[in-house]
């Protein structure tokens, strides 16, 4: 499949940068470039692309602007955000995963242009890859009574765990597409859960701050961003810090945060994989992991690792996912207790921790 691209920037020279890039992506077709959000919107009608690579900073029209302008007029295009490593930007960006756009990077800001250049080759062809993947997924209806295998059939056991334990802790991991799904399904889990929740999102650094802070607004409980030594408590939500692993681990008879630079894993770091298996240690088997939208594997091992010991697994419905990788990995290594559609994802977290208590 090949990609149809409309770059758009309001620096001329970042324009040529990354048309000049994309020519080295293979199966993408640059079809034009626009200096603004306006004139985008224009090209988006006329040229029919695919995928934007979209600046987050521009005049008259930023790229959250353009977003909301895409909903509105109902134009099928997806966009990829180019954010500068500024504070602005990144609550921008932030507000932009949650208006809809595919997923970001960072402007690379090497002083060496060449450097500079072969970052941003790099992160292009990941994003299009991805977004490849996510077009490429052939979804079953959810109410035909033919999907193809039980691992796509909403809400159906795939594995059984044989024996009972109660649940001490929420463990969520997601990477593309995470952003919109943590806001369906954390705002709906209610004040009195009475475990805590702690959440891998695949970000750099600035950014999960940013996304804590507007999950935080609309939340029952209260979410943040994790540090070192913070208490782990009941009826809480904790995002892992972009850039450093977030585990867990037990200090003088309490449960506590640590943060650390300790290798990526999965070429990621924070990792969905590092925070599971500091969980064991800590709770044993005493916890239900979900999986959701994403790109990759990260998170099967963990996952392996709190099945081995007793604990439950969720994973989500692949037609609610903006990349069906990591949900379909745990599914299709038979990890998975359900299969669940994101909307009712909270209802199933609220649910199977009731009902182990």
């Amino acid at each position: 499949m090949s990609v149809r691209v409309l770059v758009v920037d309001d620096s001329g020279l970042y324009r040529q940068l990354v048309k000049n890039v994309l020519r080295g992506v293979s199966d993408v077709e640059v079809v034009g470039v626009a200096c603004s959000g306006s004139e985008a919107l224009e090209k988006i009608a006329e040229l029919k692309p695919d995928l934007l690579t979209l600046d987050v900073q521009m005049p008259d029209m930023n790229g959250l602007e353009l977003l909301h302008a895409i909903k509105k007029h109902r134009l099928k295009v997806k966009a990829i955000m180019l954010s500068s490593l500024t504070a602005e930007g990144a609550q921008t960006t932030t507000d932009a995963l949650l208006a809809g756009a595919f997923d970001f990077i960072q402007k690379p800001n090497s002083p060496n242009a060449t450097t500079n250049r072969m970052q941003l080759e790099t992160l292009l062809a990941e994003k299009i890859s991805a977004f490849r993947e996510s077009c490429d997924v052939a979804l079953p209806r959810r109410s035909s009574a033919s999907a193809p295998t039980v691992a796509v059939t909403p809400e159906k056991p795939v594995h059984q765990t044989t024996q009972a334990r109660r649940i001490d802790a929420v463990l969520i991991g997601t990477s593309t597409g995470g952003p919109i799904a943590l806001r369906e399904i954390l705002p709906k889990l209610p004040s009195s859960l009475g475990v805590p929740v702690l959440v891998v999102q695949h970000m750099p650094p600035r950014y999960t701050g940013t996304l804590a802070a507007r999950i935080h607004e609309v939340s029952e409980l209260p979410v943040c961003e994790a540090t070192t030594g913070m208490p782990v408590e009941p009826n809480r939500i904790y995002i892992a810090p972009g850039g450093l692993q977030m585990g867990i681990e037990s200090r003088d008879g309490r449960t506590v945060i640590r943060t650390s630079d300790d290798p990526p894993e999965h070429n990621i770091r924070p990792s969905v994989d590092y925070l599971f298996r500091s969980a064991t240690r800590v709770y044993s088997g005493n916890l239900l992991a979900v999986i959701l939208t994403g790109m990759g594997r990260d998170g099967t091992e963990g996952c392996r690792m709190i099945k081995g010991l007793g604990g439950y697994v969720l994973a989500q419905h692949p037609e609610g996912c903006i990349v069906y990788g990591m949900p379909k990995t745990i599914v299709e290594e038979n990890l998975a207790d359900r299969v669940v559609p994101l909307e009712k994802m909270a209802s199933w977290i609220v649910r199977m921790v009731e009902g182990k208590r």
